[in-house]
């Protein structure tokens, strides 16, 4: 399997904890970008120690970190120093299983898949890993978007692989909690050939920046709400992925 020709897009905002243990267990890829959201701490230093490209993004929120390591990972392939088939997003707090993103990219590599969202639903999870209002909130989403979308969801995961030219199509946009219902929801409108499977999860390095607090878990959840509303009426719009060859056609 060609994992070199995957990138890994971590957001991180105070996470110089949890970090160093994601890089650690990651396996040999072809990029690691972590995006420093204004972290107050150490986090851009362990990210570059651990071997990762750091790319500061001060305007906070999960969507926007996302959306700063693609427009990195865009401008990188059009000067041709990176050509990825495969983008892996993955969380900085380590509740994750960083060494199952073999699994997560084989079936799009075997050209099975366009998007493999890893669910914790069907995977094992430690206890208390996911709180009741997360379990409670995710299953709500994952039923709504069934009911509007004909959208077979389990869960919300974030750590999920997408092949790289139906990611461009895809136009994110959403800066902050409804990153991954937004992606979910177009990939399902875009057509895109979707498939869950279980993944680990245990309970995070450090406190839940959202389901940890009450503001942050009613801020997701009415944030989560109002996406699937907005994309009821939405309609895919397609675009292309920058190429290497746009870099020599500047010349």
């Amino acid at each position: 399997m060609p994992l070199s020709e995957v990138v890994v897009v971590i957001p991180a905002f105070n996470e110089q904890e949890a970090l160093p243990l994601v890089l650690r267990d990651l396996p040999d890829v072809g990029a690691v970008i972590v995006v420093d959201n204004a972290s107050t701490d150490q986090t851009a230093e362990v990210a570059q120690a651990g071997g990762a490209t750091v790319v500061v993004e001060p305007r906070r929120g999960y969507g926007s970190a996302c959306l700063a390591g693609l427009a990195k990972i865009e401008e990188q392939v059009t000067r041709g120093e990176l050509d990825p088939s495969v983008i892996v997003f993955l969380d900085a707090d380590y509740s994750d299983y960083p060494d199952q993103l073999p699994e997560l990219t084989a079936p799009i590599f075997a050209d099975q898949a366009d998007f493999v969202l890893g669910s914790r639903i069907l995977g094992d999870r430690e206890q208390g890993a996911m709180p009741p209002q997360s379990l409670y909130g995710n299953h709500l989403a994952c039923w709504l978007m069934r009911r509007l979308f004909g959208a077979n969801y389990t869960d919300l995961g974030p750590f999920r692989a997408i092949a790289y030219p139906q990611l461009c199509r895809l136009g994110m946009v959403d800066t902050n909690f409804g990153w991954t219902i937004e992606m979910q929801i177009k990939a399902t409108q875009a057509g895109l050939r979707t498939l869950e499977l279980p993944v680990r999860y245990r309970k995070r390095v450090g406190k839940s920046k959202i389901s940890g607090t009450l503001r942050g878990t009613i801020l997701a959840g009415t944030k989560i709400l109002t996406t699937i509303a907005r994309y009821g009426f939405w309609r895919t719009s397609y675009r292309s992925c920058p190429s290497s060859s746009q870099a020599d056609e500047a010349k």
